[in-house]
């Protein structure tokens, strides 16, 4: 199907009319169709919108906002992280005073640790001490492969405490033992014990010893404050005084007894100082003769001894009344 469209040119115009004609073919189609793409057309007119591409508005500014806020917080983290490894002083060796070595980690200067510290060996450098302080207490334990404390030392503000089975003080130099102890026993292994102190040592039990010295120049005393001093040997006491004298005082009965031998005292002399003098006087014949200097030495039954003046025969028996008084 087509149709012919004719259009007529200006009737008042000099030329003649001129026809023109313009076809349009349309293809053959059912009404039905014609009338439903007619209408499509005029409804995609009729709605047709514009809508614009992109984010505008509220939602551009809260874009913006966030990229923004993202780009502050970059620059604060890393300049934060700069400052974190200027002030550490991280290097590629370590950390500040840590470093990290072959054998191990090496830490100079001070150090504080809040939490446990778990080592196999602490040593200080060759040229410095190793020092551990603590506001309260120093404790070092030592422990087996199941976990069980089998030493502890505790260094603490009033007492140094250790409990293991065994304590050794060793030397430094040939690893001879200076000092151990353990539950039965305590041995000092050093050449000399020497005590200090004003009131000496104090034993509560006894103490076996081959030999008591004093010092060069000083005194040896033993001396019992409150009590008896008792000296005991199986095979003999001997006491002996090269250069000096000894002597043996009391206040009461001075006692040598000896149970199957004899008492010897062996003297350039022998003196018996402060004895009774016991009375003698002679017969009327006799004149008075010069002042008594020789005595005669008598003993009573009780083994009491006096001094009689001696004459011409014994005068024990004329004196004997010293040993009534006795």
């Amino acid at each position: 199907m087509y149709f012919v469209l004719e259009q007529a040119s200006n009737p008042e115009s000099s030329k003649a009319p001129v026809k023109k004609k313009a076809v349009i073919y349309i293809q053959d189609m059912t009404r039905e169709q014609y009338i439903l793409a007619t209408q499509q057309n005029n409804l995609r007119t009729e709605n047709t919108q514009f809508y614009p591409v992109g984010i505008y508005g509220w939602r551009k500014r809260c874009l913006y906002f966030f990229v923004l806020l993202l780009l502050v917080t970059m620059i604060v983290n890393l300049a934060m992280t700069i400052w974190i490894l200027k002030v550490m002083n991280f290097t590629v060796d370590g950390m500040g005073n840590l470093r990290v070595t072959k054998k191990g980690i090496r830490l100079e200067g001070v150090s504080e640790f809040l939490l446990p510290l778990y080592v196999k060996e602490i040593q200080s450098r060759k040229d410095s001490a190793l020092v551990l302080q603590s506001d309260r207490n120093v404790t070092v334990n030592a422990r087996n492969q199941n976990g069980h404390l089998t030493g502890q030392m505790i260094i603490g503000a009033d007492a140094v405490e250790a409990q293991c089975k065994r304590f050794e003080v060793k030397s430094n130099e040939d690893g001879k033992m200076l000092f151990s102890a353990d539950e039965e026993e305590i041995t000092i292994g050093a050449d000399r014990l020497r005590v200090t102190g004003t009131e000496g040592a104090v034993f509560g039990h006894s103490v076996e010893t081959p030999h008591i010295r004093a010092g060069p120049s000083q005194d040896l005393r033993l001396e019992s404050p409150t009590r008896s001093l008792t000296m005991e040997a199986p095979k003999g006491v001997q006491i002996s005084a090269v250069a000096g004298e000894f002597r043996a005082s009391c206040r009461k009965e001075l006692h040598l007894q000896s149970t199957d031998g004899e008492i010897f005292l062996d003297a350039d002399s022998i003196r018996l100082a402060n004895l009774p003098q016991g009375s003698f006087t002679p017969s009327s014949s006799s004149s008075v003769g010069p002042r008594q200097t020789v005595y005669e030495l008598c003993v009573c039954p009780n083994g009491k001894l006096y001094l009689s003046p001696a004459g011409a025969s014994s005068t024990c028996q004329s004196s004997s009344n010293i040993c009534l008084w006795s």
